[in-house]
């Protein structure tokens, strides 16, 4: 049985719903915006959580309320539908991937409520075991390119590992020093995305200084081209892929087949396309590793239940987020590798602080 059917007719009723901002300053230049969706509905409530990353579209939904025609009795998949046929963002947003970051905010709140209304939790409804979380902390290194602040964070949690961005300012020392560390399990190149930020054209010489010296990481997100496909090409059962991932049919439509992908559950939208992407990897013998979005809610512990639940042994890329919000003075207690297993008695939500 598909993945999908043992939740697509759980039955949903939604009598209101509610939103919610958060925001952190994680820099001069950077606050850090999502909204908590909360639906209601038969004494129960459901959250999900808006990851996209345009701050002042954030604002505006928060400002406009709750005015989507969403109450009414449902089942999951019904509701997937109605999503289908709303427009989610009064206009078109600054990337196309924010109206699947929105949709996913919705679908996964939805489920939440529907597995709390039928008294099942995700786990039992797929009829899995939730598992202890293998996590990596994922940073980009600012320049000018220091160690820090991963040897700060690696005093402090003596075991703890990374997934690195590295780019063309990294120099041999720096990669050096790295290295010595041995603590580097993914490296994300950033080839894959178009017209962001964090963009990182293909560079031959980066790409091959950071294969050579990192043998056992994953290499995530490269821009093949002809001048990096030949230095990248002794590697290729190490290349595993993320932004482009939104569906079975992307992992089906890639130039050859990965060993691993990471799966960012908003970059799919809706529950069935990832449960979908789920069922195609198992019989495809691909590997899944989570990644997260900067959740700053209830988001970042459903990012762990599914990993928990799919995928736990993998570096999976959902530490808890003081790692990210504090990553240059992280504070101490925080959670190690392995994540014990949080799920609530129903629903789809971890326990929090995540």
């Amino acid at each position: 049985m598909a993945t999908y059917d043992a939740v697509r007719d759980l039955p949903l009723e939604i009598e209101s719903y509610a939103l919610e901002g958060r925001e952190v300053a994680v820099s001069s230049e950077f606050t850090r915006r999502t909204t908590v969706i909360h639906l209601e509905g038969g004494g129960h409530e459901g959250v999900g959580e808006d990851v996209t990353y345009d701050g002042e579209a954030q604002l505006a939904l928060q400002a406009e309320g709750p005015a989507f025609p969403l109450a009414g009795r449902h089942t999951l998949d019904s509701f997937s539908q109605l999503l289908d046929r709303l427009s989610l963002f009064p206009t078109e947003p600054s990337m196309p991937a924010f109206l699947d970051y929105r949709r996913w905010a919705f679908e996964s709140a939805a489920l939440d409520l529907a597995l709390r209304q039928a008294g099942v939790s995700l786990a039992g409804a797929v009829g899995r075991e939730a598992s202890p979380v293998t996590f990596v902390v994922s940073l980009r290194i600012e320049n000018p390119p220091s160690i820090e602040p991963v040897g700060t964070l690696r005093e402090r949690y003596p075991a703890l590992r990374f997934k690195l961005d590295p780019t063309a300012e990294w120099t041999e020392a720096l990669v050096a020093e790295l290295a010595a560390l041995d603590g580097i399990d993914t490296l994300d190149l950033k080839g894959a995305y178009k017209g962001t930020p964090v963009d990182q054209a293909g560079d031959p010489d980066l790409y091959r200084l950071v294969a050579e010296s990192f043998p056992a990481a994953w290499i995530e997100d490269p821009d093949l081209n002809g001048r990096t496909d030949p230095v990248l090409e002794p590697h290729r059962d190490r290349i595993t892929w993320d932004a482009p991932i939104h569906s079975a049919a992307d992992v089906d439509a890639l130039p050859f087949a990965p060993r691993t992908l990471n799966f960012k559950p908003s970059r799919f939208g809706s529950v069935q396309r990832l449960f979908e992407g789920y069922d195609y990897c198992a019989e495809h013998g691909i590997a899944i590793y989570g990644g997260g979005q900067w959740e700053l809610g209830p988001g970042r512990g459903q990012i762990q239940y599914l990993a928990s639940v799919f995928h736990p042994d993998t570096p999976n890329d959902v530490a808890p987020a003081a790692f990210n919000i504090h990553r240059h003075d992280p504070p101490s207690g925080l959670p190690t590798s392995p994540l014990e297993p949080q799920p609530s008695a129903t629903g789809f939500r971890w326990a929090e602080p995540s």
